[in-house]
C-alpha cells in the first residue's frame, strides 16, 4: 500500500483550524496524514490535541533562538525529518524567514480571517468592523514573503450584521475556516493548483455557481 503524503502543522494557539485538518484526514476527506505538529508555544492547545490524536507533537521555543533566521532553520530541519510535503500554518503567530519559504517554495499554505487583499495581518475581524464592510470572510493561500500577500487558494464569505462584535463575527468566520482549509489542503495535495503570476489556477474542479446575495437582507 502506498504512504499517504504526510503534512507538517505550525500553531501557535488553541489549533482549531488544526482540528479541522485532523478530523478531515481521519474521515479520508484529505489525502494526507499529518506527520507533525509544531508550535512556538508549549501551551498551545493544538499540541493537546495532536497528542490525543496520535501525531507527534513538538515545541520550539523561539525566544531560545538568537534571531528569526535561526529559528526557521531549526523548524525546517524538524519538518524535512519527519518528510512532510506541504506545510499548514494554522494560527502560527510568527512571521516566516525566507530561510523558511526557500525551503518548501509552493509548499507553504496559511489561513487568515478577512478577504484578502483587504484586512492584512492580525485582528482581520476587528479591522472588518471598523471599517464598516457589509461582507468578510476568510482565505486560504499561498506563503510569500509578503504579509498575507501570497496567491489566493480559496475563499469563503460571510455577512456582517449590525449587531456584530468582533467575537460573533469572528466566531462566524472560523467556521468556514474549518470548511475552506481541509479543502485547499485536498486540491493541493491531489495536484489541482497551479501558479501563474498572482492567479493560483484549479484544475478540474468545475464552476462555481453565479450567485448573489445582499447585505443586509430586504
Amino acid at each position: 500500500m502506498t504512504a499517504l503524503p504526510g503534512i507538517a502543522v505550525l500553531v501557535s494557539g488553541s489549533g482549531s483550524n488544526l482540528q479541522a485538518i485532523i478530523d478531515a484526514s481521519e474521515a479520508g476527506a484529505i489525502p494526507a496524514k499529518i506527520g507533525v505538529v509544531l508550535s512556538n508555544n508549549a501551551e498551545a492547545y493544538g499540541l493537546v490535541r495532536a497528542r490525543n490524536h496520535g501525531i507527534p507533537a513538538e515545541v520550539v521555543d523561539h525566544r531560545s533562538f538568537e534571531n528569526r533566521e535561526a529559528f526557521d532553520a531549526r523548524m525546517v530541519e524538524i519538518i524535512r525529518s519527519y518528510g512532510a510535503e506541504l506545510v499548514c500554518l494554522a494560527g502560527f503567530m510568527r512571521v516566516v524567514t525566507p530561510v523558511f519559504l526557500r525551503a518548501f517554495p509552493q509548499r507553504i499554505i496559511n489561513i487568515h480571517p478577512a478577504l484578502l487583499p483587504s484586512f492584512p495581518g492580525t485582528h482581520g475581524p476587528r479591522q472588518a468592523l471598523r471599517y464598516g464592510v457589509r461582507f468578510s470572510g476568510c482565505t486560504v493561500h499561498f506563503l510569500d514573503e509578503g504579509v498575507d500577500t501570497g496567491p489566493v487558494i480559496v475563499q469563503a464569505v460571510v455577512p456582517v450584521y449590525e449587531d456584530d462584535t468582533e467575537e460573533t463575527l469572528a466566531a462566524r468566520i472560523l467556521k468556514e475556516e474549518h470548511r475552506i482549509y481541509p479543502m485547499a489542503i485536498r486540491l493541493f495535495l491531489e495536484g489541482k493548483l497551479s501558479i501563474s503570476g498572482r492567479r493560483v489556477i484549479t484544475r478540474e474542479t468545475g464552476r462555481i455557481p453565479d450567485f448573489s446575495r445582499r447585505n443586509p437582507d430586504a
